[in-house]
């Protein structure tokens, strides 16, 4: 029982360490993925995990709650005090659960739910036909324009007029420009919806003060805690205290048992991070390296979906390139540079072999790395795009991991 991994089983010993260089070595640009500090790191497999704690702080259906109840008490005053919330549930094991407690806490089977549609850079959860949000509910899906690949409001809003919907999402997991929240709240509160903001994937530049946040204007607001928020794999929701006990009593008991208290232990952590300044300035970096890398890469003659990113992300449609997405991002791969195939707006090929690829500068900017980088990772995606060979792919990956060496990965000693 007290053997080291190592000794206890190497077999998963190895894979960790593995993974461990795979992330050090590479350019991670899943937009999706970023790297936690050491200190998260350590929270996240402490002795917490040993802890059942059903419940909530002075409520719970277990003993020995000394330390767990101060704990996540402390990790909700402090998602609390740095997003400007009434209240925040941080229970939800993960970004879909704490969507469908939203659904159950508001809604009925049936109910109309409206939310920015899968293909168009929306999320499975806002009401996806593949999806429980889009079987147990009838979804109303709103798109971006064709000739801009942006938001348009006025169709938004004509949209929830004709059908009326109960719940309003905004948010998504591939469009690139800011989301205007408060135009967004204005369109539900003319249909009688309730507004749901979901901030997965902005959360931490909400946080860092270079996305405006939704917490003003919503009713509910759901997140995932690592995205660029560089906490641990989690959920969280975010709420005014007259819905606190509706969003508490959807999460526990409605959907889930016991929360996952080494968890709760790595988000108090990231939070107290998030509120430093040097967390803004790590902000600040996100966005403006995905401005230089989307710039690049248009310069290049890369068709950017909606010619540019206002946050961290950056969809490309590959059709001028011809080359499909899966092929690109299998070819950039092998050449160290790691990112996903994706569906773009209005695509005619199908989901699992796309035009386009999804991007993001999350993860090379908590490495520290800048706009000069940027021109580099540009550069190199052109070379294997026009030539996914084998030889090319090689050549590129050992560019790759030169720069990779003189940009420590956070949390990773490799």
């Amino acid at each position: 029982m007290n053997d080291p991994l190592s000794t206890a089983d190497p077999e998963v010993f190895e894979l960790c360490r593995a993974e461990e260089r795979r992330q050090a070595e590479k350019i991670r640009l899943i937009p999706s993925e970023n790297y936690v500090s050491k200190a998260v790191l350590e929270a996240s497999g402490t002795v917490f995990t040993n802890k059942y704690s059903e419940g909530y702080p002075g409520k719970r259906y277990y003993e020995g709650q000394d330390f767990v109840d101060p704990l996540e008490t402390l990790t909700i005053d402090r998602a609390k005090t740095l997003f400007g919330a009434a209240h925040a549930n941080v229970q939800p094991y993960s970004g879909s659960p704490a969507n469908l407690a939203v659904y159950l806490a508001f809604l009925k089977p049936g109910d109309k739910v409206m939310g920015l549609a899968l293909p168009m850079g929306g999320h499975l959860t806002h009401g996806w036909n593949v999806s429980i949000t889009g079987k147990f509910f009838t979804p109303v899906q709103y798109g971006v324009r064709k000739d801009t690949g942006r938001l348009d409001y006025d169709e938004i809003r004509d949209l929830a007029k004709k059908e009326r919907p109960a719940l309003l999402w905004a948010g998504g997991t591939a469009y690139s420009r800011l989301w205007d929240f408060e135009t967004m709240a204005s369109i539900a509160r003319d249909v009688g919806a309730r507004f749901c903001a979901d901030i997965a994937h902005i959360a931490g530049l909400v946080a860092g003060g270079v996305h405006p946040s939704p917490v003003p204007h919503a009713d509910v607001v759901t997140t995932t805690t690592h995205k660029t928020l560089r906490g641990p794999r989690g959920g969280m929701i975010l709420c005014r205290a007259e819905h606190a006990q509706a969003i508490d009593r959807a999460v526990f008991p409605g959907l889930q048992g016991g929360p996952h208290v080494h968890n709760t232990a790595a988000l108090a952590v990231a939070l107290k991070e998030a509120a430093q300044p040097s967390f803004k300035e790590y902000a600040k970096r996100v966005v403006a390296n995905a401005k230089a890398l989307a710039a690049e890469l248009m310069a290049r003659g890369f068709d950017v979906v909606s010619g540019g990113t206002d946050n961290h992300l950056i969809l490309i449609d590959l059709t001028n390139k011809k080359v499909a997405g899966k092929v690109a991002a299998k070819a950039l791969d092998k050449a160290g540079i790691e990112l996903n195939y994706n569906s773009v707006p209005y695509d005619t090929r199908k989901p699992f072999d796309p035009s386009g690829i999804r991007l993001g500068s999350p993860a090379v900017s908590s490495r520290g790395m800048g706009e000069a980088e940027m021109k580099l990772i540009a550069a190199w995606m052109d070379r294997v795009v026009a030539d996914p060979s084998e030889e090319t792919a090689a050549k590129v990956l050992a560019e790759v991991r030169e720069v990779t060496r003189k940009f420590p990965a956070p949390g990773i000693s490799a």
